[in-house]
């Protein structure tokens, strides 16, 4: 399960996450690891486009937490993937920027179950800084062995 921050504006338009240019960016960045949108269940954080396409607000992530943790709940995930900072922040309750998380295992406790983590970089962060998708193929191969360990 993928889980981004928020709908921007041609997600909100088609009701649909990760569809404009970063989610052909994240589809292709799947592909790469054998994983499309029928294997893997993609999610966002704030399930609406904050006015201006500005970052979500901490009351607002506060606010939609329950619902996202329900979220994971019921899509029963074997590995969570937090797309870019906002999400791993907010999901990891952690106060370190993606720089730091990304790439590192952690877990997600629902229900009583410890799910394993990955946070990387945002699609449209890759998009302004090319020269992270490096670091990224090494975050979406380990997700891949996790993946192969987990089956």
């Amino acid at each position: 399960m993928f889980v981004g921050e928020a709908p921007g504006a041609d997600e909100d338009r088609e009701g649909k996450p990760f569809v404009g240019v970063s989610g052909q960016l994240l589809d292709r960045m799947m592909a790469a690891i054998g994983l499309d949108r029928t294997s893997a269940y993609i999610a966002n954080i704030l399930p609406w486009r904050p006015p201006g396409n500005r970052p979500p607000s901490p009351a607002e992530v506060q606010s939609c937490l329950p619902f996202i943790d329900r979220h994971i709940a019921l899509a029963e995930p074997k590995i969570l993937v937090f797309v870019g900072g906002v999400s791993a922040k907010a999901l990891l309750d952690a106060s370190q920027g993606i720089t730091r998380l990304r790439g590192r295992w952690a877990q997600y406790t629902v229900n009583d179950r410890d799910i394993p983590a990955m946070p990387i970089f945002h699609p449209a962060y890759l998009l302004r800084q090319p020269a992270l998708k490096r670091e990224t193929w090494r975050d979406l191969q380990a997700i891949r062995q996790r993946l192969n360990a987990e089956t």
